[in-house]
């Protein structure tokens, strides 16, 4: 069994060293990785070149034209020669048990997925552990036999993915877009013959300030509705809308109606996007108020949507400034 880890590269100069430092203090048997450096316009691509001489058979570097993350990704899809795959992003940095923990886990027979937790870290505080938001199960489970799993965060880094998967169904990142992980995450999961949950956070997650979940370019937040717009074609064109409407429902909610309203109103309460995000979740879910994973919503996140469903945005934006 061989794990084929990926690293998207591009204007990272500052966080690379860390990143790749952490994946080389853990056992890398029948191990290789990609660095693909995606155009980085800063001192990227002499890092990779450096540590690929310095581990030759182990590091390789591919360069390319800068296509965005979801590119990189798919680069590194076509160029693995393991069995699995494990992506990077490049400001991050792994446990030094990850790679042992995560082999010992993908020898379960029927498996096509390992997710696990992650620690959050924002460079200032010490990380705070996380988990993959769903509970740890040993045995692997299809998601038709446990649909709330597509509710799951969708994050690509916090799984090991079986490479012929993504082969098999064809199934890629988008380019150039924002939300590519939940665009293609939904569908892998739907895909998979075998999911398992692992309990251990085994990824140290940083959130910066410049990044593009805090970027402040409010258009772009738009994007959240293109994604779902993907993901219900591909689940209706797969014959899966009906299986798992109820699930879809939910994750226009949280996604839509909930999220990328928090994210706009803490910027400008009175943003148009607001009322395309309202009208885009009424139109395709009008019956929203009633599904049953509303009421599985944490407090804060129950409150927020509470705002969110009665257009208080003001109010969201103060909630979640006064929470920092």
């Amino acid at each position: 069994m061989k794990i084929s880890i990926v690293v998207p590269i591009y204007n990272v100069e500052q966080y690379l060293p860390g990143c790749v430092d952490s994946i080389l203090r853990n056992d890398l048997t029948d191990c290789e990785v990609l660095l693909v450096d995606d155009g980085s316009p800063d001192g990227c691509g002499d890092i990779c070149e450096q540590y690929a001489a310095r581990h030759p058979g182990l590091i390789s570097v591919i360069h390319q034209e800068n296509g965005g993350l979801g590119a990189a990704r798919n680069t590194g899809i076509e160029a693995a020669k393991g069995e699995w795959m494990l992506f990077i992003d490049s400001d991050d940095k792994i446990h030094p048990d990850t790679l042992r923990i995560l082999k010992e886990a993908a020898r379960t027979p029927g498996t096509d997925v390992v997710s696990f937790g992650f620690f959050a870290d924002n460079g200032v505080d010490p990380p705070v552990a996380q988990d993959v938001g769903y509970p740890a199960t040993k045995t692997p489970f299809r998601l038709s036999e446990r649909k709330d799993y597509l509710l799951a965060l969708p994050s690509a880094w916090m799984r090991l993915w079986k490479r012929e998967l993504f082969l098999k169904t064809g199934i890629r990142y988008p380019s150039r877009v924002w939300y590519e992980d939940i665009r293609t995450t939904t569908k892998l999961f739907a895909a998979a013959e075998g999911i398992i949950v692992l309990p251990q956070p085994l990824y140290y997650y940083l959130s910066r300030p410049d990044s593009i979940m805090n970027s402040k370019k409010l258009a772009r937040n738009r994007e959240i509705l293109d994604a779902m717009d993907d993901i219900l074609d591909w689940f209706r064109t797969q014959g899966l809308y009906e299986t798992y409407r109820t699930e879809l429902e939910a994750l226009t909610v949280q996604h839509v109606l909930l999220a990328a309203s928090v994210r706009v109103a803490r910027i400008d309460p009175k943003s148009e996007l607001l009322a395309e995000f309202w009208d885009y979740t009424e139109k395709h879910f009008p019956d929203w108020r009633k599904n049953p994973y509303n009421k599985r919503l944490p407090g804060l996140k129950r409150l927020a949507l509470w705002l969110a469903a009665h257009k208080r945005y003001g109010t969201l934006r103060s909630l979640f400034q006064l929470k920092g």
